[in-house]
């Protein structure tokens, strides 16, 4: 058995789209330890290190968080515990036992101002309670003193799950007209992809990762290349399906701005991410983001066509 196969690595948030996604990927030449919230309750801090004690892994990457943006601006509590007090304690058990840990952050922890793509070393600044709950994150991991590599990611989506994806789907299979903010601007990312990239850092072994975290100094971004506005990834997904077969009743796809569309934590408009660090360190060239979204409008066409035919009963 190869140092690789025999790997243990545990993947929290493994049943949410990226955790999902990276579980999959990862069974090829690692023993893949998936815990969803009933195994590992990121909302419950004290109970970590006992749970991680037993299942011994040799890398933790740590994709479970409290997502919901606009709910976190009443539920502070709840999304500090989930996004930065257990990271911080998973952080300094990997301290103490010398195990390295990747740990998923995002865009959010900036302002989303000016139009200039967003680097590991801007000054963060953000803007809602989501966003301060995980640069808080970051920094408790920072300050554990272990082996870490966060990464950065925006606008992530899959063919299945809670995303900007399948709801424009949804709507647009009822709804003949939807009103799709046109100012903010940033990358679709899927989940396939995250999952492939970390996939290849971690692929030549935990002392070669170990190195290349080094030089990245604890933080890369992670993202498609290229960008778009969020009216116009509708579109193209819209279309996209439509190319496929998919029937749709939507027939008009309005550009409105943020403004015009008020909810409880602010968006970004700027959710460039500069990915030279990736480039230059990792080796990892990411496509642009349309092609990326060809694979999962696939699967998505795949899936609605799936939900509507008839069930045969036996």
């Amino acid at each position: 058995m190869t140092q690789r196969a025999s790997m243990r690595i545990l993947v929290t948030g493994a049943s949410g789209q990226v955790g999902s996604a990276i579980a999959r990927r990862l069974q090829d030449y690692a023993t893949v330890i998936a815990t969803d919230r009933a195994a590992l309750d990121l909302s419950k801090p004290d109970s970590i290190p006992e749970i991680l004690s037993r299942l011994a892994p040799d890398l933790i990457i740590n994709a479970a968080a409290y997502t919901a943006v606009d709910r976190a601006e009443s539920e502070p509590a709840l999304a500090q515990l989930i996004n930065a007090e257990s990271p911080g304690v998973i952080a300094r058990w990997c301290a103490e036992c010398d195990i390295s840990l990747l740990h998923f952050s995002t865009d959010y922890v900036f302002d989303g101002s000016g139009t200039r793509a967003w680097s590991e070393d801007d000054p963060p600044h953000p803007l809602s309670v989501y966003g301060s709950s995980k640069l808080a994150g970051e920094e408790q991991i920072q300050r554990a003193g272990g082996p870490f590599l966060i990464f950065r990611t925006c606008w992530i989506y899959a063919a299945r799950g809670t995303n900007f994806m399948c709801k424009i789907a949804t709507l647009a299979q009822t709804h003949p007209e939807l009103r799709v903010v046109a100012d903010q601007i940033g990358v679709p990312t899927p989940a396939r992809f995250v999952a492939e990239a970390v996939s290849r850092i971690i692929a030549e072994g935990l002392q070669e990762l170990r190195k290349r975290v080094r030089q990245a100094s604890g933080v890369v971004h992670l993202a498609m290349s290229g960008e778009t506005s969020r009216h116009q990834f509708a579109t193209e997904i819209i279309n996209g399906l439509r190319s496929r077969g998919v029937t749709l009743a939507v027939d008009r796809i309005v550009p409105i701005q943020t403004e015009d569309y008020p909810l409880s934590a602010p968006r970004l408009l700027n959710s460039r991410l500069n990915l030279q660090r990736l480039q230059v360190v990792f080796g990892i060239k990411p496509p642009d983001w349309r092609r990326a979204l060809d694979l999962e409008l696939d699967q998505l066409a795949e899936e609605l066509f799936a939900c509507r035919l008839p069930k045969i009963r036996l």
